[in-house]
């Protein structure tokens, strides 16, 4: 760690008065980075949007005619930054230009360090939509005491992992102080319905944890673990429930099959709840599922997701079957859905809390596009430019936070006003 470093203020060393950009997008070209840019401009350039105005934002990555190309798409020009993972100066040259960071280069594994290690050393804030746990961990204990010294902001998980569980959490708990005058206990998320394809480059993340995971039993032990993300001397030990296999819901007469992002948002939930200085309690138990029909249907549902999920995991742990995966049956890299099939997807999943005196609370959380691209680019953008405009350094320090955490009920009103979420209480 630098001398510089040390002696940094964080209120001023991102101050927008000696940067030239207020966000950068890293990896513009990728396939959510061109979604997001896309995003970006129109939002920004849109006059009706007061919380755009006067932001300068700068798209950047290593092939500057790729970039060129994405430009002359854009509703209004911006300009181009070029740099380079495998070139930590060009890194270094753009994260002193901005105030934050948007990351969209994955698998973050692979290539996502040289980055997060440039923020936390000019104290830039930092956002991205990994679904790496494994990587996040990595990261907050090499960089952690390097960002809370340089005022760096790091913010992991800004999409669909893990916003819509992290910030619905959030909320849920918030009514329930405000209605009964305790936290949850207990939330079990559910995923109600959701409609959106997959890309190449989630593939590519979730290949490279399996891949660690396979080759490394002590990457296993974290991957298994619920408190990996919680860094304090004395995390909770409260064995937490998790839905692997089918199971049949009797209160709300639905079975149940295992969720594939629930590894990576639990995790984040739980960090949200140390950082919140344990608001929710340190007994907090929280799992995620997704919702099957009641009836045969939905018992055969579930036990084909749960064999599907089980038999995928088991395959791509394993180099040959995992390569010819790769090479012949899943999307490759850049690949996505389409504009229209983003358009028409959606999410809705509920959460629901009950306190230790047994009052009970429902949470709906809705998304009006396709979850990992259409929702998760908006997600990203408002989540960075909340951190721009919304949060000061003083109120939030360097380090590395959550959603909930870092932003709270400013980034919730953004994402209602701005990214076509819905957060609000129902009846069941």
């Amino acid at each position: 760690m630098s001398t510089e470093t040390d002696t940094a203020k964080p209120a001023q060393q991102n101050s927008s008065d000696n940067r030239p950009y207020a966000v950068i997008l890293y990896g513009a070209t990728s396939f959510v980075g061109q979604i997001t840019a896309h995003y970006l401009t129109n939002f920004l350039s849109n006059a009706k949007n007061k919380d755009g105005s006067n932001v300068t934002w700068a798209i950047a990555g290593r092939d500057e005619k790729k970039l060129n190309e994405l430009q002359s798409t854009l509703e209004s020009k911006v300009d181009i930054v070029i740099a380079n993972s495998n070139n930590p100066a060009s890194l270094d040259e753009m994260t002193k230009q901005t105030q934050v960071i948007i990351s969209t280069v994955g698998p973050y594994l692979k290539y996502g360090e040289p980055l997060i290690k440039s923020c936390a050393e000019n104290g830039t804030d930092y956002v991205d939509l990994t679904g790496e746990a494994i990587f996040i961990k990595d990261m907050m204990d090499k960089y952690q005491e390097t960002a809370k010294q340089s005022g760096a902001r790091i913010v992991n998980s800004c999409g669909f992992d893990s916003i819509p569980s992290d910030l619905g959490v959030y909320f849920t708990q918030a009514k329930a102080e405000e209605t009964f005058g305790e936290t949850c206990n207990v939330i079990h998320m559910r995923v109600k319905a959701a409609k959106g394809g997959i890309s190449g480059g989630t593939i590519a993340s979730m290949a490279t944890i399996f891949e660690e995971a396979g080759e490394d039993k002590a990457r296993r032990k974290q991957v298994a673990n619920p408190y990996l993300l919680n860094d304090d001397t004395d995390a909770p030990n409260v064995r937490q429930d998790n839905v692997s296999k089918p199971e049949y819901d009797s209160t709300h007469k639905r079975w149940l099959a295992p969720f594939v992002m629930a590894s990576i948002n639990t995790r984040i939930v739980h960090r949200s709840n140390q950082l919140l200085g344990y608001e929710y309690g340190r007994d907090f138990k929280y799992d995620e599922a997704m919702w099957m029909r009641d009836g045969v249907k939905g018992k055969l549902s579930s036990y084909a997701m749960s064999a599907g999920l089980l038999g995928f995991a088991t395959a791509m742990m394993i180099k040959p079957s995992r390569d010819l995966l790769s090479k012949h049956v899943l999307p490759k890299s850049g690949s996505g859905p389409s504009k229209e099939e983003q358009e028409n997807g959606y999410f809705d999943i509920r959460h629901f809390g009950q306190t230790l005196k047994d009052d009970t609370i429902t949470v709906k959380v809705t998304g009006d596009k396709d979850p990992g691209y259409g929702s998760t680019s908006r997600m990203l953008s408002q989540a960075a430019l909340c951190l721009a405009q919304d949060i000061s350094k003083e109120d939030v320090g360097g380090g590395f936070w959550t959603p909930a955490s870092a932003m709270g009920d400013k980034l919730i009103a953004r994402l209602e006003e701005h990214s076509g979420l819905s957060f609000e209480v129902i009846e069941g």
